[in-house]
């Protein structure tokens, strides 16, 4: 049995790296991009929005005003925010058929999620689908529930091929006669 360094007392223990990924599989802040960002912010507003029930406008301002939203993209953001809001009904009429359970059962964080993930893969064209569906698990890896991930990868991996069936066909490698 080897002996572990002891520090001296009152000493920190060393730095962590800032990029990589977390215990839970999740990435460090020091690897997200700016648009991951911006979906972080747009994930915790969206929560507001449905268990708050506040207004968008008082949402976005409370928003804009947390720590590191100024390595956002808030560009995308508003996009994201303004979007999920204003469609909401509709973007719940898209992901329904594809639900085991009400929406009511659903927690507030998978929602905003499968909400970012279908309006990204409706509205976003230039993410690639691949990226919403990734980006959106690593959200709820981070925010969701024990196993919410797969929840919301089997729901957006559904949904997918209705929103962009060429894109999807031709990256899975299928031919559309």
């Amino acid at each position: 049995m080897t002996e572990q360094p002891t520090q001296p007392a009152g000493s920190r223990p060393p730095r962590q790296s800032r990029t990589g990924l977390t215990s839970t599989g999740a990435r460090k802040a020091g690897s997200k991009s700016d648009r991951s960002r911006a979906r972080e912010f747009a994930l915790q507003a969206l929560y507001q929005s449905l268990v708050g029930k506040n207004t968008v406008a008082d949402i976005d301002a409370f928003t804009r005003d947390l720590a590191g939203f100024s390595k956002a993209d808030s560009l995308h953001f508003d996009t994201l925010l303004h979007g999920c809001t204003e469609q909401a009904a509709a973007l719940d009429a898209l992901l329904l058929p594809l639900l085991d359970r009400k929406f009511s059962e659903i927690s507030p964080i998978e929602h905003s999620i499968l909400w970012i993930g279908a309006f990204e893969l409706q509205h976003c064209l230039d993410v690639p689908w691949r990226v919403v569906l990734n980006e959106c698990v690593e959200l709820a890896k981070e925010f969701g529930g024990t196993d919410g991930h797969k929840y919301v990868n089997a729901v957006l991996n559904g949904l997918a091929p209705s929103l962009r069936a060429l894109e999807v066909n031709a990256d899975r490698g299928k031919t559309r006669a």
